[in-house]
């Protein structure tokens, strides 16, 4: 099977079983796990919590004073949304976990409006 083949049969079944997230999005939390694995000292499982981490430094990175509203365009409105996205990759054999990883793992990392308007760091004190 080609990569290309490959790469739409798993867009096509994120698409009908996780309907709620745009195809962007999940392309984008993989170049988050990257991001954060490129930071690291020696590859290693990386945690939830340092995914999500991820997901909000590099979208602020790319996005700028844009971030949140290009997440929540592809449905990324809280940390729990990252979880369930990197679950679905696994489900659909694109990411491994290990056995406790969990979706819990995600809740509550950071809160939005906090990382992206409140605390972001070309506005802080506006």
């Amino acid at each position: 099977m080609s990569g290309i083949v490959f790469a739409e049969d798993v867009m096509s079944r994120l698409r009908e079983q996780h309907p709620a997230y745009h195809e962007a999005a999940y392309l984008f939390i993989l170049n988050a796990l990257h991001y954060v694995l490129e930071r690291l000292p020696e590859p290693r499982h990386i945690s939830g919590r340092e995914l999500a981490e991820g997901v909000r430094d590099l979208a602020i990175e790319r996005f700028g004073p844009m971030a949140r509203t290009v997440l929540e365009y592809w449905g990324i409105r809280e940390t729990a949304d990252v979880g369930k996205m990197v679950f679905a990759l696994v489900d659909c054999g694109v990411l491994i976990r290990q056995e406790d990883d969990t979706l819990e793992d995600f809740e509550g990392v950071f809160d939005f409006e906090d990382a992206f308007e409140r605390n972001y760091p070309w506005g802080a004190g506006l």
